[in-house]
């Protein structure tokens, strides 16, 4: 008796529907930003946002900005971060061979709590990590209370 394969045309059928999604997610995510011309357009630096008891912390990728190329702003509850990254001009377009690097404007924005003081945020650039600090008011903070044994 000979063994057959069983064959399960959902299992492949996913499979291409696997591979295709993975061909457009690069496909896009490479050419993204390059309508332009030269590897400009929108880019979009990614965001880590995180709390702890003192602050809300917002860390963004801004590799090869400086901070004369970065905007912050806040109004009316509303955190937002814009800037330009240039592309470099000593090299000619005709000379590239590849262009990964994304290049234009970017701008993100971000809800804040009511709990943070605007009056109190800070900004730091490093290693091309923009940092920013949102201190909690006060009365936002929390407050441990010592249980005692009697």
């Amino acid at each position: 008796m000979a063994i057959v394969r069983w064959w399960d045309p959902m299992r492949d059928i996913s499979s291409i529907q696997e591979k295709m999604n993975q061909l457009f997610e690069d496909t896009l995510s490479r050419s993204r930003g390059r309508e332009e011309g030269l590897g400009t357009g929108m880019w979009t630096p990614a965001v880590d946002i995180y709390e702890n008891n003192d602050a809300v912390v917002v860390k963004a990728e801004v590799p090869g900005l400086t901070k004369e190329q970065i905007g912050i702003e806040i109004k009316d509850g509303l955190l937002t971060l814009k800037g330009e990254r240039k592309v470099e001009k000593e090299v000619k377009e005709e000379n590239y061979h590849r262009i990964e690097r994304a290049y234009g404007t970017f701008q993100r924005a971000f809800s804040l709590p009511a709990t943070v003081d605007q009056e109190k945020i800070s900004a730091t650039l490093k290693n091309g990590v923009l940092e920013l600090v949102l201190p909690k008011k006060e009365q936002a903070k929390k407050k441990q209370i010592n249980v005692s044994v009697k």
